[in-house]
């Protein structure tokens, strides 16, 4: 509890059981919400369009996009997402198949309407 930063059992218990139930939300196909952070090289040659063009075939899905310039090779761009489980996981897959990018994960949560 101490290392979680739980002050009581009882919310520590709360928080076990709500992780569970959001597991299951994915488990069952439900509405998520999510989270795509990569890191691209942005002098690779069309990975930007490219990485457009995705987001725009997932417009449905696709909530904002933070862009964010690491050094002077090296771009953050944050996607947050909300759809089916398997639109979000779709869409992120397509972002890690493009050449360029150098690592892609996808953080999912719920919506919150379910827990």
């Amino acid at each position: 509890m101490k290392k979680k930063g739980h002050t009581n059992r009882s919310k520590a218990f709360s928080d076990l059981v709500r992780q569970e139930l959001v597991k299951n939300e994915w488990s069952e196909g439900g509405e998520i919400a999510g989270a795509i952070t990569l890191i691209y090289d942005h002098h690779r040659r069309e990975l930007v369009n490219k990485l457009t063009d995705i987001q725009h075939d997932f417009s449905s899905i696709t909530i904002s996009t933070q862009h964010i310039h690491l050094d002077h090779d090296n771009c953050l761009e944050i996607i947050a997402a909300k759809g089916a489980v398997a639109d979000v996981q779709k869409f992120a897959n397509a972002i890690k198949a493009v050449n360029g990018v150098k690592h892609m994960a996808l953080g999912m949560s719920s919506t919150g309407k379910e827990i």
